[in-house]
C-alpha cells in the first residue's frame, strides 16, 4: 500500500482484497490487514505532500512535464487536482482517498496549499481506513466462500491485472507532454 501511493499505477484494488482473503487463512487477522494497509497508505502519501509543500506548483509541473510519463501524471493532472482542492477544501482529501489515482494526486494540492499537516493526516487517515477496510473486507468475505467462487474469480482477477498493465502501458506510450 505504501508503494501504491508512491507510484499510482500499482492497484490497491488487487492488494487489499488479496490481503483480506489471506487473513481467512489464519496467518493474520482482518484488523491487522486493515491497520497495515491504512498505515502503508498514509506513509505513502506523505512524500508527495512534503514534496509539493517544499517545491511548489510550478516546479512540480515542470517535473511532471519531464518525467510524468512514468508516473502517469501530467502538469494538467496537477492543475486539475489543485482546482478540485480549491473548490472543495479539506473534504477533498478525504473523498480523494477513495478514488483511484486521485488517492495519490490529492496530496499534491494539499501540500501546495500548505494545508496544516495534522488536518491532512486526519482527513487522509479517515479516507484511507474506509478504502482499505472496504477492499480488505471484500477479500475477507470472498475468502469465506473462495472454494465456491474461485473458478470464476481467478480468470477475472487475471484479466483485471492484464487490463491494468495494458492501461498503464497505453498511458505511458500515448503520454503527451
Amino acid at each position: 500500500m505504501f508503494l501504491e501511493n508512491i507510484f499510482p499505477p500499482i492497484p490497491s484494488e488487487l492488494i487489499m482484497p488479496l490481503a483480506g482473503y489471506l487473513s481467512t487463512q489464519g496467518d493474520m487477522g482482518i484488523v491487522t490487514v486493515i491497520a497495515a494497509g491504512s498505515t502503508g497508505s498514509l506513509l505513502g502519501i506523505m512524500p508527495w505532500y512534503f514534496l509539493a509543500r517544499k517545491v511548489g506548483a510550478e516546479k512540480l509541473k515542470a517535473f511532471a512535464a519531464k518525467h510524468g510519463r512514468w508516473l502517469t501524471m501530467s502538469p494538467t493532472d496537477i492543475d486539475t487536482a489543485s482546482d478540485r482542492f480549491r473548490e472543495h477544501g479539506n473534504i477533498s482529501v478525504l473523498v480523494g482517498r477513495l478514488i483511484p489515482t486521485v488517492r495519490t494526486l490529492i496530496s499534491v494540492p494539499a501540500g501546495i496549499a500548505r494545508m496544516p499537516f495534522w488536518q491532512f493526516c486526519v482527513f487522509s487517515a479517515v479516507g484511507s481506513v474506509i478504502w482499505t477496510a472496504t477492499l480488505a473486507l471484500a477479500g475477507y468475505g470472498l475468502g469465506q466462500a473462495y472454494e465456491t467462487v474461485k473458478n470464476y474469480v481467478d480468470p477475472i482477477a487475471t484479466t483485471v491485472l492484464c487490463l491494468l498493465i495494458i492501461a498503464y502501458l497505453y498511458r505511458v506510450i500515448t503520454f503527451k507532454r
